[in-house]
């Protein structure tokens, strides 16, 4: 490991270099299904699209050029908001949970939409779409071909009662604490929400190389490609 020192940060010249990514939606949309009705949810998708246009806004004027932004996964096919939201004839073919999923799908097309604005606004600037989304469902899609256990099965974790393959436990202040699974490279989820590191690796396999992206660029060459591809 290199040391940490002045002599390797950043210098300022460099930050118009750099590469700017972004993965946006899953906290926001999440956090809305818990505490908002769905049409709520869907009416407030484009305040927060709005809200990254105007970041990115402000690192474009700071010299920030390129930017590499995901759009946001399969929410409804998190273990979590399966055991909270799956209802009698309202899961997909895979047991993910439609509306969910639905609000997903159109936030991405509402960020998809906004990046092609952005480039019109933004002449210099270049930016790559990435869709996460597909790399991840179809992950889950495939989760038992690919060696994995039942994908709403998570390593460790507990939600209200719901404690699932963890070793020992303890409570402290109402929080439950215990010890991984004894596989958890067998798992797409590691505790409900946050996939685990070895469905990381194959999400990040899908999406490096650029056959997800628009345009179709690796993130090697997101900082050359060209706006009009």
């Amino acid at each position: 490991r290199i040391p940490l020192s002045i002599s390797n940060l950043p210098r300022p010249a460099e930050f118009s270099q750099a590469l700017y990514t972004f993965d946006i939606g899953q906290n926001d949309l999440g956090h809305g299904f818990q505490t908002m009705s769905e049409k709520q949810v869907r009416d407030s998708i484009p305040d927060i699209v709005g809200e990254l246009s105007k970041a990115i806004h402000i690192l474009y004027k700071e010299g920030a050029r390129f930017f590499w932004i995901h759009n946001t996964g399969p929410l409804g096919c998190l273990p979590y908001n399966v055991i909270y939201g799956k209802k009698p004839g309202n899961v997909d073919k895979n047991g993910c949970v439609k509306a969910q999923n639905e609000a997903a799908m159109e936030f991405n097309k509402q960020l998809k939409n906004k990046i092609t604005w952005l480039r019109t606004q933004l002449p210099f600037a270049k930016f790559t779409y990435v869709d996460v989304y597909s790399a991840k469902y179809d992950l889950i899609s495939n989760a038992k071909k690919l060696g994995f256990v039942d994908p709403f099965n998570f390593c460790c974790g507990s939600f209200y009662g719901y404690h699932i393959n963890c070793g020992k436990k303890a409570i402290v202040n109402g929080t439950v604490y215990g010890n991984p699974c004894e596989h958890p490279s067998n798992h797409i989820s590691w505790d409900g929400i946050h996939y685990s590191q070895t469905a990381n690796m194959l999400v990040s396999n899908r999406i490096l190389n650029g056959s997800l992206s628009d345009p179709p660029v690796s993130i090697q060459d997101a900082c050359h490609h060209q706006t009009d591809i």
